[in-house]
């Protein structure tokens, strides 16, 4: 009959070694809610630092000081896609809304846009649907 050797386990190692599974799990746990919180928080920035160029586009100060001459509703999308695109947001123009109430110079503008910004993380991905507009 042959010997059979078998290796003594030490219960000291064998639970440390379970809590660096459960440290690297926590781990790799945390930096996928760091990268969803980050970018979830991005496209949240980017909306509210759109929504206040909508506010600014819409009130037209230049045009209501003499500066400049009142903007079409053309130019009006325009203007709103451009800012879009500087927050890496991207619109079509039949994403812009343009309503107008009064005669200029007391005209109000109201501009809105409806967009979605797509989140993707390792195995998943979801969309996030935004409508900011220049009402407060």
């Amino acid at each position: 009959m042959g010997l059979v050797f078998t290796k003594a386990v030490n219960p000291v190692q064998s639970i440390v070694g379970m809590e660096k599974v459960k440290f690297i799990f926590g781990l790799v746990v945390l930096a996928l809610a760091i990268m969803t919180g980050w970018q979830i928080a991005s496209c949240e920035l980017a909306n509210i630092e759109f929504h206040a160029e909508l506010r600014d586009i819409a009130a037209q100060i230049g045009a209501k000081i003499g500066l400049l001459s009142f903007s079409t509703d053309e130019e009006l999308r325009d203007a709103v896609i451009h800012e879009a695109k500087r927050h890496d947001i991207q619109l079509e123009s039949t994403q812009v809304t343009v309503q107008r109430t009064g005669t200029p110079p007391a005209q109000i503008i109201y501009l809105a846009a409806d967009y979605k910004s797509r989140v993707k993380l390792p195995g998943f991905s979801f969309t996030l649907h935004f409508h900011p507009s220049s009402a407060k």
